[in-house]
């Protein structure tokens, strides 16, 4: 039997698409996936309006996706990838998943978890950004300029 192996930027592009079911149902256009040994084990985007639900954020929907797939909280060995960067609350509760790594497109100046001052991620957790950043932010860019029209 053979695995194929997927760069992070396949993943991402993954990502991407779950944006734009968000689009489409004209949420913000965040999405997400989580991956476990090279497998996408959870598939999200945000659906805060959908569910008129304020948590319903992208990476929570996929943090409840995968650890209902691996029968368990926490998320060790696994990578989120995430189109903009996670807010606070996100943040944290990736840290409290225990999640290795999260890889995200586009920084969020305004809300981001980066904002907070200090990382709000596990201490083992490794975060990567700037991965198909301009697809994301020109993403986030359209959705917001549609918005103020």
């Amino acid at each position: 039997m053979t695995f194929t192996v997927f760069s992070d930027e396949h993943y991402m592009r993954e990502a991407l698409k779950e944006a734009r079911y968000a689009l489409e149902k004209d949420e913000v256009p965040i999405g997400a996936v989580v991956v476990s040994q090279n497998q996408i084990i959870a598939r999200a985007h945000n659906l805060t309006q959908t569910l008129n639900d304020v948590t319903a954020h992208a990476e929570m929907q996929a943090i409840t996706a995968a650890a209902n797939y691996l029968g368990g909280k926490y998320l060790k060995d696994c990578t989120l990838y995430v189109t903009v960067e996670p807010c606070v609350m996100c943040a944290g509760a990736l840290r409290w998943a225990q999640i290795t790594r999260v890889v995200y497109g586009t920084a969020d100046d305004k809300s981001g978890a980066s904002t907070a001052g200090k990382s709000l991620y596990h201490p083992k957790t490794k975060v990567e950004y700037g991965l198909l950043e301009t697809d994301c932010r020109e993403l986030m860019q359209h959705f917001f300029r549609e918005k103020r029209k």
